[in-house]
């Protein structure tokens, strides 16, 4: 009888959480970890920019910027991810690789509703470059109306 409800308990365990499905995005990117493609070829970001000053604002209004970039790599550029710092802070990016030579743009919205003084706000892209993250940031200061 232990051994069953052992074998039970078990069973429990490791099946909490899983729901049998994998994520095929991220198996089919076509680079290891550290952002080489199997035929040696990386991709690489190159931004106009990574940091972006917006100033001030009054409490409420929204700053959007587009950080554009070009794959100076060569292979294709794939972005996985792209998290902001807060709920405030939202990234858009292209969901379709990006080719050697091809250029993309990535839209980030801060919300200033219910912040104020000065803000620091990051987006971290994941992608199959070296290194795979990449920091982007929007800084200013908010007074309160």
């Amino acid at each position: 009888m232990k051994k069953i409800a052992i074998v039970l308990l078990s069973a429990a365990l490791f099946s909490c959480g899983s729901k049998g499905t994998v994520d095929s995005g991220l198996v089919n990117i076509p680079a290891t970890a550290s952002g080489e493609t199997p035929n040696g070829k990386v991709p690489k970001f190159e931004f106009d920019m990574t940091e972006y000053d917006f100033g001030t604002i009054v409490q409420g209004q929204k700053v959007k910027q587009v950080f554009k970039f070009k794959n100076v790599g060569d292979a294709d550029l794939v972005i996985t991810d792209a998290k902001g710092s807060c709920g405030c802070t939202v990234p858009t990016y292209p969901e379709k690789p990006i080719a050697p030579g091809g250029s993309g743009e990535i839209e980030v919205v801060f919300d200033s509703a219910g912040k104020s003084d000065e803000q620091i706000k990051t987006v971290t892209l994941q992608a199959n470059t070296s290194p795979t993250e990449t920091v982007l940031k929007l800084k200013g200061f908010v007074k309160t109306k």
